[in-house]
């Protein structure tokens, strides 16, 4: 009886134990194999998330342009174009034009950052200027503006600008257009630099070209207007006095290049122009770039800037290559040969 007993606790024990391991293996086992199919849905989860973040990312620019002329209004095109390109319908453009007032520049800017806009666009010197001083957050990028260094008053400019601006500079090479002008014009004696005296860049261009001028040999006279209103008094005069006159990359001369023309055509006098607009409207021959590549050049910058790039570090860049063009219709009417190398300005 006793063995019988002891058989039956031994059989009792046994299974409890069984029963036992058979309960913990189930635990272990069953949280283990939820964890595994969890993490894949989490991870997939949180790719839909970010790529659902990456197409609701939108883009809004504010475009500051000085004032309305074929060169600005090319720069303006190209920079539209190449963000478009990169963004599509993801980046939106508030366009706005000063109509030459760099008090409405001001005000123009003021306007981008009260609505917090993403990047702002300074197409002109006035523009650039007037984006510097109302903002030192939101990213700068400048177009059509000469002399970074002169326009933002920068002593020692080495090339970057720093802090949030940077951008491209329409500088074409003022010892390559003195020589254009000393080919076209080798009997001159008395070149006119006409330039309008609020445009600091329009300065230091007449400035630089003097010297080249000089050492050529001519004789060079200071003619600036302050605006439009004294412009046909100033051209008045240096028709009379000069042989030849120089008009640099000056935002109000292009603005009223038929006042120009309409004085020193019927006086015989020519016009060298530092852009390809200004010889359009009063000009005979010019060193030019195109400035809708200049904007395109921009836009890319404006790319890697919203991208993410850092734009403090990010230097001025220049026209790629210049062109010697001429216009057909006052070379023509001024007797002026060019030499072969010259392309025609569509007219």
């Amino acid at each position: 009886m006793k063995k019988l007993l002891a058989l039956l606790v031994s059989a009792v024990m046994v299974c409890s134990l069984a029963a036992c391991g058979s309960t913990q293996t189930a635990d272990t086992s069953a949280p283990a194999e939820t964890t595994e199919a969890a993490e894949p849905a989490a991870e997939t989860t949180a790719d839909a998330a970010a790529e659902e973040a990456t197409d609701d990312v939108s883009y809004t620019i504010g475009i500051c342009q000085l004032v309305q002329h074929e060169a600005l209004d090319a720069a303006t095109q190209g920079f539209k174009d190449a963000l478009t390109e990169e963004f599509g319908d993801k980046v939106t453009f508030d366009e706005q034009n000063a109509q030459g007032d760099s008090n409405t520049c001001s005000t123009i800017v003021n306007s981008f950052v009260s609505n917090g806009v993403d990047l702002i666009l300074a197409n002109a010197t006035p523009a650039l200027q007037a984006a510097a001083a109302g903002t030192n957050e939101i990213p700068i990028l400048g177009t059509s503006v000469t002399e970074y260094g002169v326009a933002l008053e920068i002593s020692d400019f080495n090339g970057t600008v720093g802090g949030n601006i940077s951008g491209t500079s329409d500088l074409a090479p003022l010892d390559g257009q003195a020589d254009m002008l000393a080919e076209l014009f080798p009997d001159a004696k008395k070149v006119g630099l006409l330039y309008c005296s609020a445009e600091a860049n329009s300065q230091y261009q007449v400035d630089t070209i003097k010297k080249f001028l000089e050492e050529k040999g001519y004789t060079c006279e200071y003619y600036a207007f302050s605006d439009s209103n004294d412009l046909s008094s100033v051209v008045t005069t240096a028709a009379n006095d000069m042989d030849v006159i120089y008009v640099p990359t000056d935002n109000t001369a292009a603005s009223n290049t038929e006042i120009i023309s309409n004085i020193c055509t019927p006086a015989g006098v020519p016009v060298v122009a530092g852009e390809e607009g200004i010889c359009a409207g009063c000009g005979v021959a010019t060193l030019s770039i195109s400035y809708y590549d200049l904007g395109v050049a921009t836009g890319k910058m404006a790319a890697k800037v919203l991208n993410g790039g850092d734009i403090s570090t990010m230097p001025i860049e220049y026209a790629p290559q210049f062109t010697k063009k001429y216009n057909p219709t006052l070379c023509e009417a001024l007797g002026i040969e060019v030499p072969s190398d010259y392309e025609a300005i569509a007219q």
